[in-house]
């Protein structure tokens, strides 16, 4: 697969998106620690930095799922990944994650894309998420690539439920929330 993404803005890179394989999986906690590093620059953030990753066994079903997405450079070096599942009509994006170094260099924007594609292929007709709502390279992210934001009457059961559980793991309230982009 190429770095080609069908969204606006983007910035040249060198990698190249596959479905992930068993032997990436162990790779992916470090490259999600690695991203999780840039919240340090939000004070009320900062505890994410330090958080626990996406267990190995949710990697490991979404790979089995072929809904498991890595990033590698040139060389073969992974540098991101996308970690979703299929519920109902959609994917939802579980993680993802781009190390740091390569942060702002549209590797998020092409697992995107690939994501994106794959489950427009399958059939699915949306993609949600939940994200921070403030955060520049969060919900603006994304809405600015055509996610768009969900307010309470439009939320699925599981991205309700899901929006309070991240509030019970430390999220204040009303910091979160879920955007979709139909396919």
């Amino acid at each position: 697969m190429s770095s080609s993404v069908p969204f606006p803005g983007e910035k040249p890179s060198r990698v190249s998106v596959r479905l992930a394989r068993y032997e990436d999986v162990v790779l992916l906690p470090e490259i999600e620690r690695s991203a999780a590093q840039s919240f340090r620059t939000i004070p009320s953030l900062a505890w994410i930095a330090e958080g626990d990753c996406l267990p190995i066994d949710t990697h490991l079903a979404s790979l089995e799922a072929s809904t498991c997405w890595v990033a590698v450079t040139e060389q073969q070096r992974l540098v991101g990944f996308l970690t979703a599942e299929r519920l109902q009509d959609r994917l939802h994006i579980l993680e993802i994650s781009v190390e740091a170094q390569a942060q702002g260099r549209g590797v998020g924007r092409a697992l995107l894309a690939e994501a994106c594609e794959a489950a427009q292929q399958t059939g699915l007709k949306r993609v949600t998420l939940t994200t921070c709502r403030d955060v520049p390279w969060n919900a603006p992210f994304y809405h600015k690539i055509g996610f768009e934001y969900l307010e309470e009457p439009a939320l699925d059961s599981d991205l309700r439920a899901a929006l309070k559980e991240e509030e019970a793991c430390g999220f204040l309230p009303g910091t979160r929330c879920a955007m979709q982009r139909c396919l």
